[in-house]
C-alpha cells in the first residue's frame, strides 16, 4: 500500500520564502511557560577528545591508547563513517573509564565514529527526499493546505497549553 505522505521537517519554514517575515509576528515569550530547557553538562568525552588521523585511519582515546577499527565501508544516513572500538584490556583498568563510558558497570569498551563525507553512489536519505518534495511547487501547495485544517488547533492545545494527556473520564 502506497501512502502519499508529506511530513515537514524543522527547517521547512526557514527555506520557504513565504515565511521570510515570520519573525516580525512573533509575540513575546510567556514568562510562565519557559520551553527553552536547561542544557545538561557533558559527563563523558565527546568524539572531539579522541585523536583521529584520517590519513593513517587510526584513532587514540583520551588516555592515549590505540583503538581498533571496526567494519569496512560503513554508511550511516548516506554518509561514509569510520568506526573505532577500544580494546577490552585497555578500557577495563583505565583511570578515565568513568569519564569515557556512560555506563561503565555494564559497557566493556568505548566506541567512537567519525564521518568522512557523503557516500558515493548512494541514494539520498528519506529526510533529504522529503525536503526535495516539500520544496517543490506541488509540495508547497499541499503543505499550504494543511494550515487551513484543524491541525493547528490540536498543535496549539498540545504544545502551548501542554494538554497532551486526556483521560476518558467525564
Amino acid at each position: 500500500m502506497d501512502v502519499d505522505a508529506l511530513i515537514a521537517d524543522n527547517g521547512m519554514r526557514k527555506r520557504d520564502e513565504r515565511f521570510a517575515t515570520q519573525a516580525t509576528h512573533k509575540a513575546k515569550p510567556d514568562p510562565l511557560s519557559d520551553k527553552s530547557g536547561v542544557a545538561k553538562p557533558r559527563t563523558t568525552f565527546s568524539y572531539t577528545e579522541f585523536t583521529f588521523d584520517p590519513d593513517a585511519l587510526t584513532c587514540h582515546c583520551p588516555a592515549g591508547k590505540k583503538m581498533w577499527r571496526t567494519g569496512r565501508n560503513t554508511v550511516m544516513s548516506g554518509k561514509r563513517v569510520i568506526r573505532f572500538r577500544g580494546a577490552e584490556f585497555n578500557c577495563v583498568g583505565c583511570p578515565l573509564r568513568a569519564k569515557c563510558i556512560r555506563k561503565p558497570e555494564t559497557t566493556k569498551t568505548r566506541q567512537v565514529a567519525f564521518f568522512l563525507g557523503t557516500a558515493p553512489g548512494r541514494l539520498s536519505s528519506y529526510g533529504e527526499r522529503m525536503r526535495e518534495r516539500i520544496d517543490s511547487p506541488q509540495g508547497r501547495a499541499l503543505s499550504g493546505r494543511r494550515f487551513a485544517t484543524v491541525e493547528p488547533v490540536f498543535g496549539n492545545i498540545r504544545y502551548n497549553k501542554k494538554l497532551n494527556r486526556f483521560t476518558v473520564r467525564g
